[in-house]
């Protein structure tokens, strides 16, 4: 059923001061971003040569394709329109590509593209760089397209940089501000499924102006309120503790979901969605909102596999092999009313389902966090606007504020602070200190209301759950020392792929990831391997994903997208990099290459998905791996043929990329969304960073509880692992306080 629904305007922040480059380097680099996305038109409608021109047949083809794609009675004229778009005409790209360089991209990374786009305007540079000395942006596009590609595989590592920063950013720029795709698409703004519904009305701390620090005195702070935080801040607070959830962004109601893509990549994502690993290699998502990464997660809700908990409990940490574990898994599960009687496959979860049974793969459906209740929308990942995902917000933050915690969006812990007095030789956490930031002075307003205020929280016990890439950097700047901080970083790392089909499918409506093919998720023998599920398919989520190969090429496959089904090979990562903080502004950066240990695991749920692809009948299969070609079904007209996935050119496109194995990173793009291990759990200190109870050796009083304290990569989707890791680290903590967890104004244990 159909509602009549406007989600709230979300402000953004301001956006920076473009001065960072001078006009010249804007040029240029707009210049580079039109050969990326051009305005593809005909000898005939050509306005300069910085058009794309393709032929009248050419043109044609393209026209129809698209035209048989839209529906209404106007698909001509928008065919058309999309594509004579020009990128950098559009005043809002410019701005999202401001954005990106001039707030998310690190210091260093902006010097490298300014350095090219200096270089490039100078004849000399230009010679070098280009192999003329005519500076690119007079280039013909022709000229533009093969040099800028060249640069893909050069020898020189700057242009390699630029060529694969570049192309992220305007893919998704454009994605984003395009003001014909979801007309293309047939994108709703808002899911068609799925009734709007108010959240819960959060109330948060305020301070009036000041000069001198604030104080608060409470038992318990929690630094961060993702999926270890909340569960940790319903159990300490339903204990009778005084507990204070401190997060450094800020809370949305449900009212202003789903937000638009570039509202929600600002608020409520790391970096706004543009981190990415040293090499330019993975692309990481993670959450930074109120509730954290489980209010824009996809509502999978998968427990610790039994050969995990074996391989953590072999570390020396036998809990995760008890039945105490157990218990905390179904009670956070039985609090989100995680289930699997109440999903409707969309189609391409059904693609995945029915084609791993056709090819005898084990595949099961996956258990969503809805409240037992059916979920019918994939667009969560941009905020749940009917509160039917029953993530931190909708249920153990909710039950913290009910039991009388009390929140405080907007604080960025600077560090934790200890006890001048060391306690049986440990220092003693009593507290946190850093700046709150007021919404108004967030958003760039004046007034009485805009306010930073620096704030001192006192308290008996300090919980960090800042999640993977911030808690180790809380640790350091805290003077922690330990040699595990911030390593063993595991990202489950992804290549996705495409199915493209013959008919309309919508692949945006209904559970983004409902279903798991986990027949190779044991390729060593020792629980490493892949498994293959569905991404959230929104535009700007799902296209900027695949490589680019020339602008007509990457335009026809945006426009796909609405035929078109998902697969991500998720990896159970052996091995793991580091987090560490950007020597300019603190933030956190990430070392991690995909290695060729996991690599040959990936390519092996390629050729899984391409072969579940096939026996499902798609007409096309990409992924985001450059190198590899994509295959297109010669005979589209016989999908049922009898030799099914023994078809020639199938496996003759297989065998090709088994000869690439291991792929080259960066020759494609890998992504994250599960950041895992950079404070893990050891049973020494030189095993890793926090004890079995989830304090940080070395401390009293000073814990971490989120996913950082990993052992090693969990193999599923992380959140119920998590929680009930913070399920059972509160419990046993709220004891030790004297406040066994259900005794609250003198009432019994339950």
């Amino acid at each position: 059923m159909s509602f009549e629904y406007t989600p709230l305007e979300v402000p953004l922040p301001p956006g920076p001061d473009a001065s960072f480059f001078s006009e010249a380097q804007w040029k240029t680099l707009f210049a580079l971003a039109d050969t990326i996305i051009p305005s593809i038109r005909t000898p005939a409608t050509a306005r300069s040569s910085a058009d794309k021109v393709i032929s009248t047949a050419e043109w044609d083809e393209a026209v129809t394709k698209l035209s048989s794609l839209i529906t209404g009675p106007d698909a001509d004229k928008l065919a058309i329109a999309y594509l004579e778009e020009d990128a950098s005409a559009n005043p809002i790209f410019r701005a999202c590509v401001h954005r990106v360089i001039g707030h998310y991209v690190h210091e260093e990374g902006k010097a490298g593209f300014g350095l090219i786009m200096n270089a490039l305007n100078t004849r000399a540079g230009s010679l070098v760089l280009t192999g003329s000395t005519t500076p690119i942006h007079q280039q013909p596009i022709a000229v533009r397209e093969k040099v800028f590609r060249g640069w893909e595989t050069s020898r020189l590592p700057p242009l390699r940089a630029v060529y694969r920063g570049l192309t992220a950013i305007v893919k998704k720029s454009w994605v984003m501000a395009s003001p014909t795709m979801n007309q293309v698409l047939g994108f709703p703004r808002v899911p068609v499924h799925g009734k709007p519904t108010d959240g819960f009305p959060y109330n948060f701390l305020q301070f009036p102006p000041g000069s001198q620090p604030e104080t608060l005195d409470v038992d318990v702070v929690i630094v961060g309120s993702g999926c270890g935080g909340a569960v940790t801040a319903k159990n300490l607070a339903e204990a009778g503790l005084r507990v204070l959830v401190v997060e450094k962004s800020y809370f949305y109601s449900s009212k202003a979901f789903p937000m638009n893509p570039n509202e929600a990549y600002i608020n409520m994502y790391e970096n706004a969605g543009a981190t990415a690993s040293e090499d330019g290699t993975v692309a990481i998502l993670a959450g930074s909102t109120w509730g954290g990464g489980g209010t824009i997660n996809w509502s999978a809700a998968l427990q610790t596999q039994a050969y995990v908990r074996q391989e953590w409990a072999d570390m020396g940490l036998r809990f995760f092999t008890s039945l105490e574990f157990q218990r905390s898994l179904d009670r956070v599960c039985d609090r989100m009313g995680v289930n699997t009687e109440h999903i409707e496959h969309n189609r391409q979860n059904n693609v995945i389902l029915e084609g791993a049974r056709k090819l005898g793969y084990a595949a099961k459906p996956v258990p969503q966090n809805t409240g037992n209740s059916e979920h019918y929308c994939g667009y969560c990942t941009l905020g749940c606007h009917s509160a039917g995902k029953k993530g931190p917000t909708e249920s153990f933050l909710l039950d913290a504020a009910k039991a009388g915690a009390i929140f405080v969006e907007g604080f960025k812990a600077d560090k934790v602070r200890f006890d001048k007095k060391t306690r049986h030789g440990k220092r003693v956490a009593v507290g946190v200190e850093g700046i709150w930031t007021s919404r108004d002075s967030y958003l760039g307003l004046t007034g009485e209301g805009a306010v930073q205020r620096k704030l001192i929280i006192n308290a008996k016990k300090v919980v960090v759950s800042s999640g993977t890439l911030n808690s180790p950097l809380l640790l350091l700047r805290s003077g922690i020392k330990n040699s595990h901080i911030g390593k063993n970083l595991h990202l489950h790392p992804v290549i996705g792929a495409g199915a493209v089909f013959d008919e309309s499918i919508r692949p945006w409506e209904g559970g983004a990831l409902t279903t798991v093919v986990n027949e190779f998720e044991d390729l060593d023998g020792h629980g490493h391997g892949v498994k293959l599920e569905c991404a959230a398919m929104m535009p700007s989520l799902y296209i900027p994903l695949f490589p680019w190969r020339d602008g007509l090429d990457f335009k026809l496959w945006a426009a796909d997208m609405r035929c078109s089904t998902s697969f991500i090979t998720l990896t159970k990562d052996r091995d793991g990099g580091r987090v560490f903080p950007d020597p300019v502004d603190g933030r956190p950066r990430v070392d991690y290459t995909v290695s060729a240990f996991d690599r040959r695991h990936i390519v092996e749920g390629i050729i899984a998905a391409a072969k579940i692809a096939y026996i499902m009948g798609a007409k096309e299969f990409r992924t985001s791996y450059r190198d590899i070609q994509p295959f297109v079904r010669l005979d589209a007209s016989n999908p049922d043929a009898p030799e099914g996935t023994n078809d020639a050119a199938l496996q003759s496109w297989i065998a090709e990329l088994r000869r690439k194995s291991p792929l080259e990173p960066e020759r494609g793009l890998f992504a994250s969304a599960h950041q895992m291990g950079t404070c893990r759990m050891g049973k020494s200190p030189k095993h890793g960073v926090v004890d079995p109870q989830c304090q940080v050796w070395g401390t009293d009083g000073l814990y971490v509880v989120d996913a950082s304290v990993f052992p090693s990569a969990s193999g599923v989707n992380p959140m119920v692992t998590n929680m009930a890791i913070a399920d059972w680290a509160s419990r046993t903590l709220a004891r030790s306080m004297g406040k066994p967890h259900g005794e609250r104004n003198g009432m019994a244990r339950l």
